[in-house]
């Protein structure tokens, strides 16, 4: 019994998947209970600052170096090298974050209380991004079920020091500040404590070696940059429907719409449940030649993720009066009308979910392919359709036109992926 308890405690895929599930739905239980708790106005604040603009830090913070560093067994860079660089990155994301509400703050665009709101919701997801560096070594030291425990406990105890700040004083402000400390809490306790009972993997640098560290955060820079320029730009064009909401339409419209959204982000992450355990096999494949057997996974692949799809925009369509019946009751009669008469903008957020998760297994299938040029291109032309069609649309039709933008901007990267893909000729053996 006790064997079952220890292999139940390290189970990697266990914890790994409670850890994803409980941090994507935290934003959503949060943005349902601070709408319901203080009104629309501060949950279309809290909603944007936690589930966009935070979130745009928190992949400056990130730098898209995770990828990079799980995958260094060899130890050609030390935790402390990754370390030293993810603090570089997250004081240039704060640094930035204060900059951006300053100019926010002096154009009229947003209040004092605003800006401060937003700026500890940023923290939040900044610290986010720097606590991933412990995480990261974790998983590459082979501890992914120590990852995967952290995510999940430091997630329970940010919600529920929230939902209780809330509660208790009625005091947005005072509650994400709450926040921002049981996050520095669970940076000892979770990732900090675990990640000191595990071995070093590769060489220690000194701060004193200058010349070997400036090389080592120049050689982890170059090596992250361009997946940090495809990750920021994909979340931007993710979200371009949510900042334009905010901007045209104010905190209170922003706080429904980022409830409504919500859904689209659960395609991608079911979709990733099947993409991902099949990515080291197709990548395999690839790297051997083995044209046929590439193919066939692919095809495979394709089909797993669009029944997914069709099979979630089926329950949308037939079962969102329902849903959004029920929503809009629990957040009580100050939402009356606001949430039913939405149902086919939801639907179409659905659709595009449905969209995205396509496009992210196109997205996988170009890095099997080692074409980052082609993701970036895909990544930098939608952001520039997104920022000149999000505003435009959302002025012309609120949120309906909103979400229509983001099922196109959603389809746009999957056909680029796609046919980008497609003209990528396997090398090698052309399979059995």
């Amino acid at each position: 019994m006790i064997g079952e308890k220890q292999s139940l405690m390290k189970n990697d895929v266990l914890w790994n998947a409670l850890g994803s599930m409980t941090y994507a739905l935290a934003s959503m239980v949060l943005a349902f209970f601070v709408l319901r708790i203080l009104g629309e106005k501060e949950g279309g604040i809290f909603g944007f600052g936690y589930s966009t603009l935070g979130q745009q830090f928190f992949i400056l913070a990130y730098f898209g170096i995770r990828p990079f560093h799980i995958t260094d067994m060899r130890g050609e860079f030390s935790f402390r090298d990754y370390h030293y660089f993810r603090i570089l990155s997250s004081f240039f994301a704060v640094l930035l974050s204060i900059f951006f509400l300053l100019y926010q703050y002096t154009n009229g665009s947003y209040t004092v209380e605003k800006v401060s709101i937003l700026f500890f919701l940023c923290l939040y997801k900044i610290l986010d991004g720097y606590i991933d560096v412990y995480e990261s070594e974790l998983q590459r030291r082979g501890k992914l079920y120590k990852t995967g425990q952290s995510l999940f406990f430091r997630t329970i105890l940010s919600v529920f020091v929230l939902l209780c700040g809330l509660l208790l004083s009625k005091t947005l402000l005072l509650g994400v500040i709450l926040m921002n400390l049981s996050q520095v809490l669970s940076l000892y306790l979770f990732a900090i404590l675990p990640l000191e009972e595990t071995r070093e993997l590769g060489a220690v640098h000194f701060i004193g070696e200058k010349t070997a560290f400036t090389q080592k955060m120049k050689a982890l820079f170059s090596g992250s940059v361009f997946l940090f320029l495809s990750v920021f730009l994909d979340f931007y064009v993710f979200s371009s429907s949510k900042y334009a909401v905010d901007a045209v339409l104010g905190s209170s419209s922003s706080g429904i719409y980022n409830l409504l959204f919500m859904p689209s982000n659960f395609i991608y992450l079911l979709a990733n449940f099947i993409i991902r355990p099949a990515l080291p096999t197709l990548a395999g494949l690839w790297q051997s030649g083995d044209k046929l057997r590439f193919k066939k996974e692919e095809s495979s692949l394709m089909k797993k993720v669009l029944l997914l799809s069709l099979l979630l925009f089926g329950l949308a369509f037939l079962l969102s009066p329902l849903a959004l019946w029920i929503l809009e009751k629990l957040l009580g009669p100050a939402f009356s009308g606001k949430i039913t008469g939405e149902r086919w903008t939801f639907c179409l957020l659905i659709l595009g979910g449905c969209f995205y998760a396509l496009a992210n297994l196109e997205y996988y299938i170009l890095v099997t392919k080692r074409q980052q040029k082609r993701i970036f291109t895909g990544y930098a032309l939608g952001a520039v359709l997104s920022f000149f069609t999000a505003d435009l649309m959302v002025q012309e039709a609120g949120f309906f036109f909103a979400s229509i933008q983001f099922v196109l901007m959603m389809l746009f990267l999957f056909l680029f992926f796609l046919f980008s893909g497609s003209h990528v000729k396997i090398a090698g053996r052309k399979g059995k």
